[in-house]
């Protein structure tokens, strides 16, 4: 059954812009939690609003200020919570989930006062990022309710201890990829294609760290909705800075095993997907925001659609192979369960811990391991 309520809030001023919401048995508490947050901002009673995404909240953060009282609450098995709460002017809606993220927003009668209960209601609530070996990344995702972003820390080592991961033939390349600063940067596009296991990811996380003084690194969990849904797109090239407006850092987006969107019949599989990645890398897109995207793929230049890797467009073309057999047993230490090709970085790893790896069937490459 589904029924048009008004939604009622404390203390509405008569002349204010009446607000109507659509509730059927789909919407829960916390649905009608976020309508009542909005309702004041909707009419006009509370016309100045302001929000925060917070990462790594602590247990006794009380994440609201010291006055008000609190007007709903909502919890959800999943540990999710919803708090709305009203003082003299403003109306606050927080959300807490069990990953330690929250989503804090504020509507009140003037800016000064949005950003000072906002500002009351956030301060401390964070611990400090991890130091040494992490560094912060974001990751996107498509909700019920448009684009979902959380920033966790992640391990990442500096390129000096884990160069040697890399053989010798592409570790030049890398070398000036991690090197990369603003000025350096022609080119939008970050291609590292080779077999499973050699190492993408872990290059991806290092380059994080690597450029985490000029560039926010997110990654995009699912690829193929945001290339297809393109409000979702926009919502996320416009982005999220976590550093102060006037100095926004570049961002780098991470699309992993993309092989679909870029390969010679993308055009055919994806339909609009490779167009407006390619938008989003050097067209009208790219030009309104300082965004690079990197892509890992499994697949061979060649088998890429020839618009991805024309000359101009990328700013790093990587082959990231495995080691060669010397290679591997100077890394490994020793010559046991090294083959005459060499070993991938998965491979390696499974070696020193002892593990086991089944050999790929005759006349068949490995697929490596997951790193």
């Amino acid at each position: 059954m589904s029924v048009i309520r008004e939604v009622p809030f404390p203390n509405r001023d008569s002349s204010e812009l009446p607000m109507n919401i659509w509730i059927d048995d789909s919407d829960s508490a916390i649905d009608v939690i976020d309508a009542m947050a909005l309702s004041p901002f909707a009419t006009g009673a509370q016309p100045w609003s302001r929000l925060a995404h917070l990462a790594r909240v602590r247990p006794d953060a009380a994440l609201r200020p010291a006055e008000g009282r609190v007007l709903r609450t909502a919890r959800v098995e999943d540990g999710t919570e919803s708090r709305l709460i009203g003082g003299d002017g403003w109306t606050l809606c927080v959300v807490r989930h069990r990953n330690r993220t929250a989503t804090v927003s504020v509507t009140a009668v003037n800016e000064d006062l949005a950003k000072s209960v906002l500002t009351e209601s956030i301060d401390g609530a964070e611990e400090p990022m991890p130091e040494a070996d992490h560094v912060e990344m974001g990751f996107w995702w498509r909700g019920m309710h448009g684009g979902t972003r959380s920033e966790k820390p992640i391990t990442a080592q500096p390129w000096s201890e884990v160069s040697a991961n890399y053989s010798a033939k592409v570790r030049p390349a890398l070398d000036r990829l991690m090197a990369i600063t603003p000025g350096d940067v022609s080119g939008r596009l970050i291609l590292l294609h080779g077999q499973p296991g050699t190492g993408k990811t872990t290059l991806l996380r290092t380059l994080a760290r690597q450029w985490q003084e000029w560039c926010q690194v997110d990654c995009v969990l699912d690829p193929e909705r945001l290339f297809d849904e393109p409000g979702y797109l926009m919502e996320v090239a416009v982005g999220y800075d976590t550093d102060d407006e006037d100095t926004p850092r570049w961002r780098l987006l991470v699309l992993e095993d993309c092989d679909e969107l870029i390969s010679a019949g993308a055009k055919a599989q994806a339909g609009q997907g490779l167009s407006r990645l390619l938008n989003l890398t050097d067209g009208l897109l790219g030009q309104g925001r300082d965004v690079l995207v990197a892509i890992t793929t499994n697949e061979d230049l060649t088998r890429l659609h020839p618009a991805v890797v024309r000359p101009g467009r990328c700013l790093a073309q990587v082959e990231v192979g495995p080691l060669t057999r010397e290679e591997a047993v100077a890394w490994l230490g020793t010559t046991e369960g090294v083959g005459p090709s060499g070993a991938t970085l998965a491979q390696l790893y499974a070696l020193r811990a002892g593990r086991e790896f089944p050999a790929p069937p005759q006349g068949e490459e490995s697929t490596g391991l997951y790193l």
